[in-house]
């Protein structure tokens, strides 16, 4: 599959933090210039929510690079992870490491100038424990990626268990269903929506393995040491989770029998 045409890179700053557009006014990633590893976009922090569900991954496969904010964190916080980073586009790459301190490529991580369909086909199966997937164009109308055939190869791909990990958008409610309706397909109904953003983002976890239960305790537990160790504001997406439970329910259902 040949490369798409490579987007106009174009950048502006406010209060302190640097922002990355492809030639429009949408804001395609960001970094806050005295806390480069921090995650600054509410969104980007929910992809991180699967750690709630692994203690740990040893490979996470990042599918877009936007302004590298997932590839700094997952580097620096997460030292035990070997990380790859797909993206379409050599001057996205290219601006990254110039404006937005893009980690050097070495034995943990390593980012590569593909386009992530035909990069997805080449993997062996169950050879990832963690795929975040962040594939927008430069008017951010809907994901690059988005059918039936293209999560399937993300299924294959991941170990059992393994997460995958989708920012959609929510403000066009038929492309958002579509979307969910093609990874709910893909992985058998073991989907979990997180909270919808300010902005309008909707993260998506799905999952690879059984279907699970997990208590609100225990997640509440893990959200409250994300949050101390690693400064994700997770106790906000279990309390989110909590408010679309069934009212009186002791557990986060994930599965058969989830909805």
């Amino acid at each position: 599959m040949p490369l798409p045409d490579e987007p106009d890179i174009t950048l502006s700053e406010q209060d302190g933090v640097r922002y990355l557009h492809f030639g429009t006014e949408w804001v395609q990633g960001a970094m806050r210039l005295d806390e480069p590893d921090v995650i600054e976009i509410e969104y980007v922090r929910q992809m991180m929510a699967w750690l709630l569900f692994l203690r740990s991954a040893q490979t996470v496969l990042q599918l877009g690079l936007g302004a590298g904010a997932l590839t700094r964190f997952c580097h620096r916080q997460l030292p035990d992870a070997k990380v790859t980073v797909v993206d379409a586009s050599a001057r996205v790459i290219e601006a990254c490491r110039r404006w937005f301190r893009l980690p050097v490529n070495d034995s943990r991580l390593q980012v590569l100038h593909a386009e992530a369909g035909a990069y997805l086909k080449r993997l062996e199966p169950q050879s990832i424990g963690v795929i975040q997937c962040d594939l927008y164009d430069a008017e951010a109308r809907g994901p690059i990626l988005d059918s039936l055939s293209f999560y399937q190869d993300c299924y294959r791909a991941l170990r059992d268990p393994g997460v995958l990990v989708v920012n959609l958008f929510g403000s066009s409610r038929p492309a958002f269903e579509r979307s969910a309706a093609r990874i709910d397909q893909a992985f058998e109904g073991r989907v979990l929506e997180l909270p919808q953003t300010i902005a309008g983002n909707i993260v998506l976890l799905a999952f690879r393995g059984p279907s699970f239960a997990a208590r609100w305790s225990l997640l509440e537990e893990r959200a409250s040491v994300l949050q101390q160790t690693l400064g994700l504001d997770a106790p906000d997406w279990i309390r989110g989770l909590r408010r679309r439970a069934a009212p009186g329910s002791a557990m986060l259902r994930v599965g058969i029998g989830a909805r």
